[in-house]
C-alpha cells in the first residue's frame, strides 16, 4: 500500500506486542493453508498472515499480507478468533510477542501461489488438518473457520 510506513522496530525481543493479522480462505471445502519460510514458526503450515503496517485498517491488512503471500486477492467476511502468541526464550525472556486477529475470507480472484516469505500452499479439508502438523491454535482457528463458512452456505451441501 503505497504511502504507507513500514512498522517499525524488531520483530525478536519487540518492545511491545506486535499486532498480527491472518486470513483464513475457504473455498468450496478446503481452507488455504501456507507453509512458512521466515520465523516465528519457519517450515511449518500456517495460516496466511502477518504485521499490520502503520496506517492500515485490519481488513487492509489481511487483504494485503494475503495478496502478498498466496498471490490472492480475498474479501475480508468475519473475526473468527483473536489470539496471542508468546514464544519465551530459555532464560524466560518474551523473544516474539504476537496479538493476532484471524479473519474468515473468501477468495475473489487468483490462483494460489508461494510469494513474499511463503515456501508452499496448499487447499486442505477439514478431515486432512492433521496431515499438515499446524499448531494447535492454527487448527482450531481454522475449524472455527468451516463451521463460520458452513453457517454462512459457504461449504457444497454435499461436502458438510
Amino acid at each position: 500500500m503505497e504511502g504507507l510506513v513500514s512498522v517499525t522496530g524488531q520483530r525478536e525481543y519487540p518492545g511491545h506486542p506486535i499486532v498480527g493479522v491472518g486470513g483464513v480462505v475457504i473455498s468450496g471445502a478446503r481452507a488455504l493453508l501456507i507453509r512458512r519460510g521466515s520465523p516465528p514458526l519457519v517450515g511449518q503450515w500456517s495460516i496466511p498472515g502477518g504485521i499490520l503496517e502503520v496506517g492500515e485498517t485490519l481488513l487492509e491488512g489481511v487483504r494485503r499480507e494475503l495478496g502478498e503471500e498466496t498471490g490472492m486477492e480475498v474479501r475480508v467476511l468475519d473475526l473468527i478468533e483473536v489470539f496471542e502468541r508468546i514464544e519465551l526464550d530459555p532464560g524466560g525472556k518474551p523473544r516474539y510477542h504476537y496479538v493476532i486477529l484471524d479473519y474468515l475470507c473468501e477468495a475473489i480472484r487468483g490462483e494460489p501461489r508461494a510469494g513474499s516469505d511463503v515456501t508452499a500452499v496448499a487447499w486442505a479439508a477439514s478431515t486432512e488438518l492433521e496431515r499438515y502438523a499446524l499448531t494447535p491454535t492454527a487448527t482450531r482457528v481454522i475449524r472455527r473457520a468451516f463451521e463460520m463458512a458452513r453457517q454462512r452456505g459457504s461449504i457444497p451441501e454435499k461436502t458438510r
